[in-house]
């Protein structure tokens, strides 16, 4: 029997997949546009075309899905995914009709810290705190290779702490989040707001910090603002490490070294944790279903 495995990770942009060998490891991406725009029945059709044309062509065991926003994981249902507009989907259901495969369901950024966990920057830590810093930012909190869901699949929402930072109004319908001031969305629409430039990415902001004083500006605040959510996660949920992901974590050093001591800064009793970037950037949520697969087929063969 095949222990080959597909894997797809849902964005509200892309959708990302891949096929995994028997150890796991995702190879062969590729990606689709998901068109949420068409709505969320066209959204929902064109993920089950991926995996339908991934399964056509390896006949996989199983499958694994990385959702955004709030999943519920036990039962397979997205509450919530507010970028493809579903809400209480079957996402389970649905792609195990579809693929007449078993089908493993996880939320995104606890999918791609399982990667981190097993094959990244968490490996050889039994705590750390996994945070994408991107268009949002979220965290998930993995101990022994296993994440943290909250007892309403909700945990992990960092990006909607408060800031001392600001006012400015959030999506989520709440003032001052942090995803307002230091996600990668954020450091561009404040930079563009500051100068009237528009275009600009956060990877550009990055590569001018040492130019232009308004940059600083807005690069620091967005790196003053995370500091302050990541002492409260420290304070809270004590990691040994926090593994960065995102574009902001691209920037490198000129990111890092400021976090760093701005996080040490915030900290009185509490031991610093290691910040380090994430390693396999873009393709964790894809190789974090890949495993999620490989799981369900591993609890299944135990039975």
């Amino acid at each position: 029997m095949t222990t080959t495995t597909i894997a797809l990770d849902i964005g509200g942009t892309y959708i990302k997949g891949g096929i995994a060998g028997p150890d796991g490891t995702l190879r062969d991406s590729e990606r689709w546009s998901t068109g949420a725009e068409r709505g969320p029945d066209a959204a929902l059709d064109t993920v089950v075309a991926a995996a339908a044309e991934l399964a056509a062509r390896y006949r996989p065991a199983a499958a694994g899905f990385a959702v955004p926003g709030i999943v519920d994981e036990a039962s397979g249902v997205s509450v919530l995914a507010a970028s493809l507009d579903w809400r209480r989907l079957p996402c389970h259901d649905r792609f195990a009709e579809a693929l007449g495969i078993p089908v493993a369901i996880g939320h995104d950024v606890r999918a791609g810290g399982l990667a981190e966990a097993r094959l990244g920057a968490g490996r050889g830590s039994r705590n750390f705190l996994f945070g994408p810093v991107g268009t949002g930012i979220a965290a998930a909190l993995m101990v022994d290779e296993r994440a943290l869901a909250g007892s309403h699949a909700m945990a992990g929402e960092l990006g909607h702490l408060p800031t001392r930072s600001g006012d400015e109004a959030c999506p989520c319908g709440s003032r001052g989040c942090l995803d307002t001031v230091a996600s990668a969305a954020a450091v561009a629409r404040r930079y563009t707001a500051a100068t009237g430039e528009p275009g600009v990415t956060a990877k550009d902001v990055g590569e001018r910090v040492a130019a232009c004083q308004t940059t600083v500006a807005v690069w620091q605040a967005a790196i003053e603002a995370l500091a302050d959510g990541l002492a409260t996660a420290i304070t809270l949920l004590d990691p040994e490490r926090i593994v960065i992901d995102g574009g902001l974590a691209r920037a490198g050093e000129p990111y890092f070294g400021p976090l760093r001591t701005a996080v040490a800064e915030r900290l009185a009793f509490q031991t610093a944790p290691e910040i380090v970037p994430a390693e396999l950037g873009h393709q964790a949520g894809c190789q974090g279903a890949a495993l999620l697969a490989g799981d369900l087929l591993t609890a299944r063969s135990a039975r």
